[in-house]
């Protein structure tokens, strides 16, 4: 459970990242877009977002600190989020802080969470009595998997990873090995250098079977690509499988890739240069 703190006159809150479970890109879409079937399951790397309303500003200002924030603050979707909820409901000004800690270009979804959180802070802050379905509505005109992070639960997500089917899957005491490489993967590159096809057998399937099993029969489409223009990324994949993990994969469409073990696991010196981080999921 991800705490939060909350007076009558600030809220403090710890948007979370998400692993992949799995990942097919299932079919090209007439919109351009690319339907996909996954499982999205929250795990406990977090930002800090802070909001309270401002007494200084008539509509909003944001600082961060943490991992450089690169680009006009218009553009970050803590803002747009805010921007959004601000053209539909009554509610003051604020200051928004944020300390940024899920690395960027990462497929951790951390730019979402964020999104997503601001959104239910300013209701809950504000008591604006949004129904958690309404949420899940406006974060999907942020991001497509911003509406996951609204219930924050494992779930299996079809469409675009928007469409969400509640799932029973736990994978409390496992230790989680994150790693992510200074490389930053372009997700718009990543979806163009995939080939869709629909698996034999559906993901939603698969991932009922034994953990053990997972290393044979469930996989991420982005991976063959991302491999081939990155082959580090491949190389801290097949450490996690040396170290022990019982699963290992590339998360999203990268450049982050993760290991399940049952037990605790070795330091490996092949993860020096990286964002490393680690634990026992919830």
């Amino acid at each position: 459970m991800i705490p939060q703190f909350k007076s009558k006159s600030y809220m403090v809150v710890f948007p979370n990242a998400k692993i992949n479970l799995g990942l097919n890109v299932v079919e090209r879409r007439p919109d351009g877009y690319h339907n996909i079937e996954t499982v999205f399951y929250p795990i406990g790397l977090t930002d800090v977002l802070e909001v309270e309303p401002s007494e200084t500003c008539s509509d909003y200002s944001f600082s961060s600190s943490g991992i450089q924030l690169d680009g006009d603050p218009e553009d970050n979707l803590i803002v747009r989020a805010y921007h959004l909820l601000r053209s539909g409901y009554d509610f003051p000004a604020v200051d928004i802080s944020l300390v940024k800690q899920i690395p960027f270009g990462a497929g951790l979804g951390g730019g979402s969470s964020d999104a997503a959180f601001m959104l239910k802070t300013l209701n809950e802050l504000f008591e604006l009595k949004i129904t958690p379905r309404r949420m899940e509505k406006l974060a999907s005109m942020l991001g497509a998997d911003c509406p996951v992070f609204i219930k924050n639960k494992p779930v299996f997500a079809t469409g675009i990873g928007d469409v969400f089917t509640p799932l029973k899957l736990s994978l409390k005491g496992c230790f989680l090995l994150l790693v992510k490489p200074d490389i930053h993967v372009s997700t718009p590159d990543a979806y163009s250098l995939v080939v869709p096809e629909k698996p034999e057998t559906s993901l939603s399937e698969l991932i009922q079977r034994p953990m053990e099993e997972w290393k044979y029969c469930i996989k991420n489409d982005f991976e063959k690509s991302v491999f081939a223009k990155h082959p580090v990324i491949r190389t801290i994949k097949d450490e996690l499988y040396n170290m022990g993990a019982v699963y290992a994969s590339m998360s999203g469409s990268g450049s982050s890739v993760y290991g399940l073990f049952k037990s605790d696991f070795p330091e490996s010196k092949l993860f020096d240069d990286c964002f490393v981080t680690g634990g026992i999921l919830d």
